[in-house]
């Protein structure tokens, strides 16, 4: 394949996908995915992948926003040089400031295209620490019965982390977390938990809820983001009193949070994903994260495998990854991806013979 690296068009469009069941959140409710797919293509022929998500209130800019800043921006990226990419990365961030996610997803398509020129897996060229990650799955706000249901069918798929949403349960508060998380141990008995509450506690609660879990003998593993974003007190003494490990998502949403975090003991956890700090910010806090001997997690917004297949190459070839929650592409109902990774289980296992990511979308 030539070897011409430099950047000869920018496409995008909208990609939408229907998920399985809704998936519901403290934050909002999701039942469609309304993305945008990004290609980039060099002029030795080579084409890369990439994904912006729309998941409101989270990201801020929708479909038409989205594609109207990379129309914007595709002609100052033609014929400029795909191999220095850090050097794009920081051009675009010039460029859109306040568009994390629209900088992720032209990365990745761009990182994508620059590997598969050079025939090379991105997790080796993320650092080809392992070629195999493990992700958890998750069971969405809803009742208890339904996340019992959810909970045995992922046990018999050898799903051996459960990763469930708590918070925002209108009227139910902790004691409907509760419930729901004692239907799941009973229906897969042997599962680790992550709780995911999306800013939707207070400290007190947070603590409360961790308190009556351990009176029904359940520790979590890891318990994300208990309190909102801006909440650093609270943040801190969810850490230094809950006794279990905890996890800055939407609290670390760049380096300098990832910094100020790692100083003043905020988090145990800091959970990187791409669509927030985008692609070498990603590798930013990774390594600050490495540096402050705190753990690490990949996570996603509700994307399809082009994200969660670029998600598992970073995580696998930066390494160092304790909690890997890469499952919304299993969450779908209907893959657009051809080629590229499909998780077996709950083991995304990484090909040495595919350049890039290898997914790819119709784009006729």
């Amino acid at each position: 394949m030539s070897t011409d690296t430099r950047i000869a068009r920018v496409d995008a469009r909208t990609l939408d996908v229907p998920l399985l069941a809704p998936f519901a959140i403290a934050t909002g409710r999701v039942e469609h995915v309304h993305n945008v797919a990004v290609r980039v293509t060099l002029d030795g022929g080579a084409a890369g992948w990439g994904e912006v998500p729309w998941l409101p209130p989270v990201t801020a800019h929708d479909p038409p926003a989205i594609l109207e800043a990379i129309a914007a921006i595709a002609p100052r990226l033609a014929g400029r040089d795909a191999a220095g990419w850090r050097a794009r990365s920081a051009e675009l961030a010039a460029w859109l400031p306040a568009a994390p996610e629209i900088r992720a997803g032209i990365e990745m398509a761009l990182i994508d295209a620059l590997t598969r020129a050079w025939d090379v897996p991105l997790f080796q060229f993320f650092g080809g620490a392992a070629d195999t990650v493990t992700t958890d799955i998750t069971i969405p706000l809803g009742s208890a019965a339904e996340a019992a249901r959810l909970a045995a069918g992922y046990a018999a798929r050898g799903f051996t982390t459960i990763k469930t949403k708590v918070g925002g349960v209108p009227g139910g508060g902790f004691a409907a977390d509760r419930e729901r998380l004692l239907a799941i141990r009973a229906a897969h008995p042997t599962c680790a938990f992550v709780l995911d509450a999306n800013e939707g506690y207070t400290a007190d609660e947070a603590l409360a809820l961790v308190r009556a879990l351990s009176d029904a003998a359940i520790v979590p593993a890891l318990f994300e983001q208990p309190v909102a974003r801006d909440d650093w007190a609270g943040l801190a003494r969810v850490t230094r009193e809950a006794g279990v490990p905890v996890a800055a998502d939407e609290s670390c949403r760049s380096p300098a949070d990832a910094l100020r975090i790692a100083r003043a003991g905020l988090a145990h956890v800091l959970n990187i994903k791409l669509a927030k700090s985008g692609v070498v910010g990603a590798l930013e806090i990774a390594a600050i994260a490495h540096a402050a001997e705190l753990g690490l997690m990949i996570g996603g917004m509700v994307e399809t495998r082009i994200a969660m297949g670029f998600a598992a190459h970073f995580a696998a070839g930066v390494g160092g990854f304790d909690f890997v929650d890469l499952d919304t592409a299993l969450l779908l109902a209907d893959d657009p991806v051809t080629g590229g990774t499909i998780p077996d289980g709950a083991v995304y296992r990484l090909d040495a013979a595919m350049p890039g990511h290898g997914g790819a979308l119709d784009w006729t």
